[in-house]
């Protein structure tokens, strides 16, 4: 098989590179319009993150390819740099396939003061911006004239039957709302995530619709919804069935943070075994944080619907796998 960069083959891939060129432009240009400041954080760092299932690439010196940069940007955030963008490449250790890179872009940005509703509608005019009026990607058209904004809650009532918020972690009662068999070891977390890929994702499909409101137990890093106990102000973006942003409402109670951090190492220890130490330059910084909300949004797969490529590494320009 040629070279990836062969022009035979490379010349099949330049129409959805250039796009990608221009709407990485047309990205800084819409940010620098609303007042942001492109900041530039490192990729090699001794804590990558805390994130139970995001596998980190490791490198000598007792550092690690950051899967985001989310801790850095919070402590530019803490220390007053104000809305602040980048255009990040970023390294998860998981399998190439044709939605996901091991080494690819994230597109985060921070706004002090922004509600979850504020982060939304700025989601809106940037993908009206990058975008056109319609896309299409894996045989599914969805129209950006109208976006719909749905909680997990109403989500799994309206397409799948099930009040979610009420099986609080129980997978048994997950399991019987659903009507469906628990696979061996499925835990509650398991099965909330296989419903939403099998059941919520093809329903939205076609209206870009953010899901909001997530169930505590999914918080990460966001702040619990001051009103309701059991969901955090968390939303991700799905648009054409392909989950396109993660945003929070940030958590800025260091406490709160270091026993969510704590729980989490220990689940990621028992599966992976030990790691690197807590970041304790990161929840110094959380507790300095200016109420706001922020979101990593995949610069690659919006390049996927504003080109239609059925694949990641059409819009890589130089991928790092050949998948085919």
């Amino acid at each position: 098989m040629s070279q990836l960069w062969a022009p035979g083959r490379l010349e099949g891939r330049l129409p959805y590179l250039r796009r990608r060129a221009l709407m990485t432009a047309a990205t800084r240009a819409f940010f620098g319009a609303h007042g942001y400041m492109e900041v530039e954080t490192p990729y090699a760092v001794p804590a990558p993150g805390e994130e139970v299932h995001l596998r980190p690439f490791a490198l000598s010196g007792g550092l690690y390819l950051h899967t985001s940069p989310e801790f850095a940007m919070k402590k530019l955030l803490a220390g007053g740099a104000g809305k602040i963008f980048q255009l990040a490449r970023v390294w998860r250790d998981e399998p190439h396939s044709p939605t996901h890179a091991p080494e690819f872009t994230l597109l985060e940005w921070y706004r002090p003061g922004a509600s979850m509703a504020d982060l939304m509608d700025e989601v809106e005019m940037l993908l009206r911006a990058v975008l056109p009026p319609s896309v299409t990607w894996g045989g599914v058209t969805a129209s950006l004239a109208r976006f719909q904004r749905l909680t997990i809650a109403e989500a799994f009532f309206a397409h799948a039957g099930i009040d979610i918020l009420a099986t609080a972690n129980d997978a048994e009662a997950l399991a019987a709302a659903a009507g469906v068999l628990r696979r061996d070891a499925e835990t509650w977390e398991d099965l909330f995530f296989r419903l939403l890929l099998e059941r919520i994702e093809p329903a939205i499909a076609h209206t870009p619709t953010f899901l909001t409101h997530w169930p505590a137990a999914q918080a990460a890093l966001a702040r619990r919804d001051p009103d309701d106990k059991r969901v955090a102000e968390r939303f991700e973006l799905y648009a054409c069935g392909m989950e396109l942003a993660n945003a929070f409402v940030e958590l800025t109670d260091a406490e709160e943070q270091r026993a969510r951090f704590g729980a989490d190492r220990a689940r990621r220890h028992e599966m992976h075994g030990p790691d690197w130490p807590m970041d304790e330059d990161f929840l110094a910084a959380v507790g300095q944080l200016p109420p706001c909300a922020g979101i990593a949004l995949g610069f690659d797969r919006l390049v996927m619907l504003a080109t239609g490529a059925a694949r990641i590494n059409d819009v890589l320009w130089l991928p790092s796998q050949d998948i085919g």
